[in-house]
């Protein structure tokens, strides 16, 4: 989708999924009456835990399963918030905000994790961590649509759909495209069921979720994977060093004791290097 720092557009209220509100020892006031505290030097926004903004849902990334937010950038934070003691807790917010960095900056969350592509543009506005994972953009049609890549789409006069606002967009219409957009990734692969279209552009571990349900997997079928180059990175606040630290290091030391392969295999599915350890940006 890759996600943009702003990706996906459909307003929802900011809920708390999921809690994470037992003090920690050791937290110092910071004295504003904020009920703010620093945390082995990064300073939280809420005290006891680590707050995330995401938007829901981006399977495998962040959905929510069984009542409980879950998926592979959870599963990351999660390592994070356990470095420093806290419990993270996640709030599901509009994807704009992501592009402005918005509520970094009031303060309601200390980070944001939603499947989110580096761009010279999102650096702008919050600083991303290092790239986490490498994405490729997909083709996924209807088998019975006679499309055979993205050429076809344009060729044989068929819609195309993707998710307003992310980088998947963006591509197909700097290819010449005009596609369909949805709000969500849920109401894209709604779409291509309905016949609203014919095929859809969207980041592949997405797609890769999708087709482990056999009903989707014996009609669908992808027909070209897209290499954009696009890394996807977790953001703080501009200047939040320390919290960017905590993140990177956190991120370096899941790659270097196995644990990132182990939830990457659990998420994504068979473990490929390349994509899971991308050269910095």
């Amino acid at each position: 989708m890759t996600t943009l720092l702003g990706r996906r557009t459909r307003v929802l209220a900011a809920i708390t999924v999921t809690a994470g509100l037992a003090l920690v020892a050791g937290c110092s006031s910071d004295g504003g009456g904020s009920g703010k505290t620093t945390v082995k030097g990064v300073h939280l926004a809420k005290a006891g835990q680590l707050t995330t903004c995401t938007h829901l849902p981006y399977p495998p990334f962040q959905s929510e399963i069984d009542g409980k937010v879950q998926g592979f950038d959870v599963s990351l934070i999660d390592l994070v918030a356990k470095d420093l003691g806290v419990k993270q807790d996640i709030r599901d917010t509009p994807f704009e905000n992501f592009k402005t960095g918005a509520f970094l900056n009031s303060g309601e969350c200390d980070l944001a994790a939603a499947g989110m592509t580096i761009t010279p543009e999102r650096k702008k506005n919050v600083d991303f961590s290092d790239p986490y994972f490498e994405a490729t953009q997909a083709v996924l049609v209807d088998k019975s649509s006679g499309i055979d890549s993205l050429a076809d789409v344009k060729a044989k006069g068929k819609k195309l759909g993707a998710q307003a606002q992310t980088t998947g967009e963006d591509y197909v219409k700097g290819k010449g495209y005009d596609p369909i957009s949805f709000e969500s990734s849920d109401a894209v692969l709604n779409g291509l069921r309905t016949g609203q279209v014919q095929a859809v552009v969207i980041d592949y571990p997405v797609v890769q979720g999708w087709l482990k349900d056999k009903a989707n997997a014996d009609k669908f079928k992808i027909v070209d994977n897209l290499k954009t180059g696009e890394q996807y990175g977790f953001t703080v606040k501009k200047g939040n060093k320390a919290l960017l630290d905590a993140i990177n290091k956190a991120l370096k030391t899941a790659k270097a004791d196995g644990t990132y392969k182990k939830i990457y295999e659990k998420w994504i599915g068979p473990y490929d290097a390349s994509v899971a350890s991308p050269a910095a940006s």
